[in-house]
């Protein structure tokens, strides 16, 4: 399975129409081979530029979407097109990452459940998902989390109980904490023995400058490919059986508890 991780910057002098154009250009000058297309979060907006968030925001099928989705059908490929600014009516907004299948349809999306808060409007302006789950593919189940879920063990625990063996990851992450997203990747993938494929934005917007280094982080921690802190693009093969393989081989997640939250209810014999 070749994966192309298309890390992007989101300049404030560049509007978000010519930012779309330049990006389909760039996608669709990728390799024929690739299976698979990965693009970070909220990479039309921009992640800081909140005021601009109620303008952009769009539906399922909206701009966005569908300019990727002409990409997956034309290459016969799946594109996870990062996440939007979805407009779910009643001035009700969330972060939504939408992932399309070869035939250019939505196959899975995912609203951001941890809104961002500390130095950030999204909080403010976005409500959080609702659900997780995982989708059925020619490379196993996939599901998504974005950026800031990367802290919350317990999320990334539903989305392996909800099947998910690749873990595609949209982020915006900033270079302040670029040792945090290196760690919790890799952490990710050890903790549910899944292939995390995370696209992170680069550049700098609205002050903020992004960390880039989108990575692919396979079951063992073992980091396949990393990219640097400039925009580009990053290709990578993986071998999907590979998570199988490791957990038959060490099957720690059949030793984890159900409900951790019993061991804190239960007395303590003195």
């Amino acid at each position: 399975m070749k994966i192309a991780l298309v890390q992007v910057a989101s300049p404030d002098d560049e509007t978000g129409a010519h930012r779309l154009e330049r990006v389909r250009t760039l996608v669709d000058g990728l390799p024929d081979d690739v299976d698979l297309i990965v693009l970070p979060e909220l990479w039309r907006v921009g992640y800081n530029h909140f005021d601009d968030y109620p303008s952009s925001a769009e539906d399922l099928y909206g701009p966005t979407v569908s300019t990727m989705a002409a990409i997956a059908r034309r290459r016969n490929c799946f594109v996870h097109a990062g996440s939007i600014v979805e407009d779910r009516g009643s001035e009700r907004l969330r972060n939504t990452a939408v992932l399309l299948g070869p035939h250019g349809t939505v196959v899975h999306h995912y609203s951001k459940v941890h809104v961002f808060g500390y130095r950030s409007q999204e909080a403010h302006l976005l409500e959080p998902g609702e659900q997780v789950h995982a989708v059925d593919t020619a490379f196993g189940p996939v599901a998504a989390t974005t950026c800031y879920d990367l802290r919350f063990p317990g999320l990334w625990a539903e989305i392996g109980d909800a099947g998910a063996q690749l873990v595609i990851v949209p982020a915006a992450w900033p270079m302040a904490r670029r040792e945090h997203w290196q760690l919790l990747t890799s952490a990710r993938a050890v903790d549910n023995q899944v292939f995390v494929i995370a696209c992170n934005a680069a550049g700098t917007h609205a002050g903020v400058e992004l960390a880039g280094h989108s990575r692919i982080v396979d079951p063992w921690g073992s980091v396949v490919a990393e990219a640097g802190s400039e925009e580009g693009v990053t290709l990578a093969e993986i071998d999907p059986a590979l998570v199988a393989a490791v957990r038959s081989e060490f099957p720690v997640l059949g030793d984890r508890l159900p409900d951790y939250s019993v061991l804190s209810r239960r007395k303590v014999n003195s």
